[in-house]
């Protein structure tokens, strides 16, 4: 009975080393030194869920809100964001600082991270209601600004993609591409919180919808479903491997359209006032109130803004 062994246990223990090595794991790991938190799913998921309930209150919370208590409410949300927000941000240091993990210095910088994304709300707020004014004013199939709040998807993503902007913009790690991704699988709308986004934007239908990390987005732009605003072949290094940090992603003006499934890849320029039609690979640049349209039997007809 003593010679007994489980059934391919030397196999199993083969596995085990195997799977341990350095060598296979490469930077596949990530090696906790003592028990320091990492971010959490479910705690983002409550960051954008708060966010979203100061920004618009009595859309996104089960609190009931009124005249009477409103201020209460906002506050009490504002403790709890603040209080979760400086949690994950400092489990984002501690995921990227490989080598400095100075825990009381990585708090402090989260402390005022948090502090300052909180002082940045209203102005967020004043932005998202142009974003909200721009979807109700565009689409005719809407009835009220309340619909266009709780109901469109594509609002939902643009209230986590300006809420990751900011956080991207204050230097937050790792955060703000897990709320934009929340997103993306909330709503089949992908944008990078790295990317430029100005006022009044609208998404139309928004499923696959896909927008850069470098691409910048003037006023007043609207987009259908289906729209890429993305790069071409990465340039390489002399390691063969692929540039980080270069614009990479179109510029578009202000007041242009574009419509459904239309692909505009590199760092190309689309003039104010243009319109790119349906279903149109654009890699060249477009002219200040050109619009693009696909003609008979696949050909691209360009139309000068005074014809």
């Amino acid at each position: 009975m003593g010679n007994l062994t489980y059934k391919n246990e030397e196999q199993r223990k083969a596995s085990v080393h195997a799977l341990a090595n350095g060598e296979s794991l490469a930077r596949m790991c990530h090696l906790r030194l003592s028990k320091e938190p990492l971010p959490q799913q479910n705690i983002i998921a409550e960051i954008i869920s708060l966010s979203r309930s100061l920004l618009f209150p009595g859309f996104f919370s089960d609190c009931d809100v009124n005249s009477f208590n409103l201020e209460f409410m906002i506050g009490m949300q504002c403790e709890k964001l603040k209080a979760a927000l400086e949690n994950q941000i400092l489990a984002g240091f501690m995921l990227t600082a490989l080598a400095d993990r100075d825990v009381d210095l990585l708090r402090s910088k989260a402390e005022a991270m948090a502090a300052t994304f909180i002082e940045q709300l209203p102005a967020l707020r004043h932005v998202l209601h142009t974003d909200v004014e721009a979807m109700f004013l565009g689409d005719p199939a809407a009835v009220s600004y309340e619909e266009v709040i709780y109901c469109y998807p594509a609002i939902k993503a643009i209230i986590n993609y300006r809420i990751a902007h900011q956080l991207f913009v204050q230097g937050v790690p790792v955060i703000p591409r897990m709320i934009s991704e929340m997103a993306h699988s909330e709503t089949g709308i992908d944008i990078h919180p790295g990317a430029t986004i100005g006022r009044y934007f609208a998404i139309d239908h928004g499923t696959g919808v896909v927008i850069g990390a470098t691409a910048i987005i003037g006023e007043h732009v609207k987009i259908y479903q289906g729209v890429t605003l993305g790069a071409k072949s990465f340039a390489l290094d002399e390691n063969n491997n692929p540039i980080k940090g270069i614009p990479r992603h179109p510029i578009i003006g202000d007041n242009v359209v574009i419509y459904s499934n239309a692909t505009i890849l590199g760092r190309i320029s689309i003039g104010s006032n243009a319109v790119i039609g349906g279903n149109i690979w654009v890699t060249s640049d477009v002219a200040e109130g050109e619009k693009l349209i696909q003609a008979k039997a696949n050909n691209i007809l360009r139309i000068k803004s005074d014809e």
